[in-house]
């Protein structure tokens, strides 16, 4: 089988997908709210723009960084940065810096406006949401990372994250890292009014959780707020006598 050969002096990439993900991207006018979110300023005119590093942040993750340092790969990809209209890509460490200048007031408010960006372009009249945590250990000096009830390493600190789920999009809707040492349902109400909050004019149908979560003040809470919701009870004692008995009741 004969084979043409030719020579291009086009420039080529290994992610010629980014080019679907821009116009994605452009179609959701994501610039757009990124510009308007309210992402903390460089301290030097000379800085770049924080539109950019977190775009350029995102880019690195999609072609597999999974440390800031793997940005440099992408970073050095002339068709990339040719395809997202970036005249110079930043170094690593601008987007580290970037990072860095978050506080725990801006962080909120930046990912406020952009969830409820998000969810402003999902066209559902009413969302499952479920709500779940997990244990995450740790092997460090992580901030807030303590003591507490972890099933795979004992006496490990590890962190308690609260998170949320849109069921039907299969989308985060939100997310608190806590300390190892709380409780599943510690500060939920919370939780759910930030959570709420994000969701913007979309109305939850279905809130689902587990039995972390068969907190009484959290229960009345929701019959409160007249939520539909299914939550798992623990089966204790008392919990196992009334079904019996409401059992034995159905029978006669």
């Amino acid at each position: 089988m004969n084979f043409e050969l030719r020579f291009t002096d086009k420039e080529i990439t290994a992610w010629g997908g980014m080019g679907l993900m821009k116009r994605m991207l452009d179609h959701l006018g994501f610039d757009a709210a990124l510009c308007s979110s309210g992402l903390p300023q460089p301290g030097s005119n000379r800085g770049y723009a924080p539109e950019q590093l977190i775009t350029q942040f995102m880019l690195s993750v999609w072609c597999g960084a999974n440390r800031f340092e793997h940005g440099e790969v992408t970073r050095h990809d002339p068709v990339l940065k040719r395809i997202f209209g970036i005249k110079c890509m930043a170094n690593f460490k601008a987007i580290m810096r970037l990072f860095c200048r978050f506080t725990q007031h801006a962080n909120e408010a930046v990912m406020d406006k952009l969830y409820g960006w998000m969810f402003a372009q999902i066209d559902i009249d009413g969302l499952t949401l479920d709500v779940d945590s997990t244990v995450m250990t740790r092997y460090g000096q992580q901030e807030g990372a303590a003591r507490g009830y972890n099933p795979a390493k004992r006496g490990r600190a590890s962190h308690h994250p609260l998170m949320a789920f849109v069921s039907e999009t299969r989308m985060v809707a939100n997310l608190w890292l806590r300390p190892g040492n709380t409780s599943s349902a510690n500060n939920i109400q919370g939780f759910l009014a930030n959570t709420r909050q994000r969701l913007g004019n979309k109305p939850i149908a279905l809130l689902r959780g587990d039995s972390g979560f068969s907190d009484n003040a959290f229960l009345t809470h929701l019959e409160e707020q007249k939520l539909h919701y299914v939550i798992a009870l623990r089966q204790t004692p008392p919990l196992q006598r009334a079904l019996v008995d409401a059992s034995l009741e159905g029978k006669g």
